[in-house]
C-alpha cells in the first residue's frame, strides 16, 4: 500500500477545491492511498510513514513561510525516502521559505503574460527516454506561462520558449516546465503547468503527472 499526504487548498484563483477532486480521483485510480489535508500546519506531524508528499497548496501571501518544524518534518521524510510530487502552484508556495524552495527545485517569480491570463505556448519534451515523459507528447495549452528561478541540479524533462511578445528581452528564452531530481533518499517532481483544471485535465499532462506521482513514491 503506498500512502499519499495531499495538501490542497489556498490562493482560490486556482480552483484548489476543483482541482483537489480532480487530483484524488487520479491518485486512486493509480492504487494510491490519500489522506487528504488542507491545512498547511499538519506538515508540522510526523510524515515518515507517507510514501509520497504531493504539494497542492498555492500560496495566500508572497511572504508565507513554513515554520522550522513543518521544513524540519517535511525535509527529514523526504531524505528518508519519502517523495514530493505537485504542480504549478507547488512552486508559487512557501516562498519565503528557503529550505522548502531548495528542496521544490524551483520557484515562480513571473507570468510575463499576465496572472490568470491564457497565454498561448507549446511545451517541448526534452528527455523522452524517462519514464515520467514515456508516451507524452510535445503538446500546446493556453494558460500561465511560468518564468522560474530553477536549480541547475535538476533533471528537466520539459521546456517552453517565451516569445518575446510580453516582455521583448526574453525572446527566445527558454524555461524548464517539469522536472524531476533528488533530495536524500528521496524523489522530487514537479510540472509547471496547472493554473486551471483544464490544463491538468489535457491528456498530455495528465500522463506526465500521473506517472511523475509514481515515479516519487517511494
Amino acid at each position: 500500500m503506498t500512502r499519499v499526504l495531499y495538501l490542497y487548498g489556498g490562493w482560490p484563483g486556482h480552483q484548489p477545491y476543483e482541482v483537489a477532486e480532480w487530483a484524488s480521483a487520479e491518485m486512486k485510480d493509480l492504487g494510491l492511498t490519500v489522506d487528504a489535508i488542507n491545512d498547511p500546519y499538519r506538515l508540522e506531524a510526523d510524515l515518515s510513514a507517507y510514501d509520497l508528499i504531493v504539494i497542492g497548496w498555492t500560496q495566500a501571501h508572497t511572504t508565507e513561510s513554513l515554520t522550522a518544524r513543518q521544513e524540519d518534518s517535511l525535509l527529514h521524510a523526504v531524505e528518508n525516502g519519502a517523495g514530493v510530487a505537485g504542480w504549478h502552484g507547488m512552486a508559487a508556495s512557501f516562498r519565503a521559505s528557503l529550505r522548502y524552495n531548495h528542496l521544490v527545485g524551483g520557484s515562480c517569480v513571473s507570468h510575463p503574460g499576465g496572472e490568470g491570463v491564457e497565454v498561448p505556448y507549446t511545451v517541448s519534451i526534452t528527455d523522452r527516454s524517462h519514464e515520467v515523459t514515456a508516451g507524452v507528447a510535445d503538446f500546446e495549452v493556453a494558460s500561465e506561462q511560468y518564468y522560474m528561478h530553477v536549480d541547475p541540479a535538476n533533471h528537466v524533462l520539459a521546456e517552453t520558449e517565451f516569445s518575446g511578445e510580453h516582455l521583448p528581452w526574453l525572446a527566445g528564452r527558454r524555461m524548464p516546465v517539469a522536472w524531476v531530481r533528488r533530495w536524500g533518499a528521496g524523489r522530487v517532481f514537479y510540472c509547471s503547468v496547472g493554473h486551471y483544471l483544464k490544463d491538468l485535465s489535457h491528456p498530455d499532462v495528465t500522463r506526465l503527472i500521473r506517472q511523475g506521482l509514481g515515479w516519487a513514491s517511494r
